[in-house]
């Protein structure tokens, strides 16, 4: 089952049901308002929503078109946004270039930050940038949805709270990252508003490709209209997306609608080193901070810029029969 919200003015938007080619749509609000209001009752309501995207499918409910840039992100607010960091290869390329150990912890006890929820950025909008010196950053990643999640959740039962899945570009201002880190609270300045997939989608909807809680397809990320990364969801994940889920109900519960983030996608190289662009037949990258970093262990500074107004990223995966599931993130960076 395939779900989006459609921007019609109110803040949360309205909830509708969209056909697996993404071609068409048929309001819920009948069997749900929002999407907040569909997972607050998710047991009930989930069954109404597949039958009425069954009737979407044989075409015997009346749709409209619909259109990507029609949507706001699946949540267009939430309760909570935690983002994770279940591929340590990003985390090991961004310590080695400031010579820094990576902690025995981090292969066992996640990375995770609590964002920003309380609005995002719709998946066609442009992202506003006050200062280029701030250093934008995109970060292509997943994210997963879930329903009301007990605290001191197995990562068995977690992976059962997984409702929805979505794409996300986690904005990030690098510029301002080592300062807010240097105080020993975390971001909050440094991690502005994020963008998610038109789409959100049941993870049943991903068939083969959804298994032990991970996506084992290539995430697509395209930087000025050029492939930047095309990184496998389902390789060199040290935390699938169960284990996150379990991580951050360690301490509290989760309420429905929590969105819980992968951080950013990263592959290592066919040696087990650092990977290629995509222009020398590598995956490339998720994030420009990673290529910047690779630049910095190779030669020993920098050269690629990080986004400016007028820079486009496109944020996208396909299935096997390179069928957009999600749509598209597409943004510019403009300048506040």
């Amino acid at each position: 089952m395939k779900l989006a919200t459609i921007d019609n003015g109110t803040r949360d938007g309205k909830l509708v049901v969209v056909s697996k080619d993404l071609t068409r749509c048929c309001a819920a609000g009948y069997i749900a308002p929002t999407m907040q209001a569909a997972l607050d009752d998710w047991e009930r309501i989930a069954p109404e929503l597949e039958v009425l995207a069954r009737d979407v499918e044989h075409e015997t409910v009346p749709c409209e078109r619909f259109h990507e840039r029609h949507a706001h992100s699946p949540l267009p607010r939430a309760y909570q946004w935690a983002d994770g960091s279940a591929y340590i290869n990003h985390v090991e390329l961004v310590r080695k270039a400031r010579d820094a150990e990576v902690p025995d912890s981090f292969y066992h006890d996640p990375l995770m930050y609590q964002g920003g929820s309380d609005g995002f950025l719709p998946p066609r909008a442009d992202i506003p940038l006050g200062d280029q010196a701030w250093g934008c950053d995109m970060e292509g990643e997943v994210a997963v949805v879930v329903d009301d999640v007990p605290m001191g959740v197995s990562v068995e039962d977690a992976a059962k709270h997984i409702k929805l899945i979505m794409l996300v570009n986690d904005v990030s201002l690098r510029g301002l990252i080592p300062g807010e880190l240097a105080k020993g609270f975390g971001f909050f300045q440094s991690k502005p508003a994020s963008a998610f997939s038109p789409v959100a989608v049941t993870p049943d909807e991903l068939g083969e490709a959804w298994a032990d809680s991970l996506i084992h397809l290539p995430l697509m990320v395209d930087y000025n209209g050029e492939p930047f990364g095309r990184a496998q969801v389902g390789q060199d994940a040290t935390f699938n997306m169960a284990q996150l889920v379990a991580h951050a109900a360690k301490t509290r519960s989760l309420c429905a609608g929590s969105i819980i983030g992968s951080g950013t996608i990263s592959n290592k190289g066919e040696d087990g080193g650092p990977g290629k662009p995509v222009a020398e037949g590598g995956a490339g990258y998720s994030c420009i901070a990673e290529i910047r970093m690779i630049e910095t262990i190779r030669d020993g500074e920098p050269t690629t810029r990080f986004m400016a107004p007028g820079d486009t990223v496109k944020v996208e995966m396909r299935d096997a029969d390179n069928h957009s599931i999600f749509g598209s993130i597409e943004q510019t960076v403009v300048e506040a």
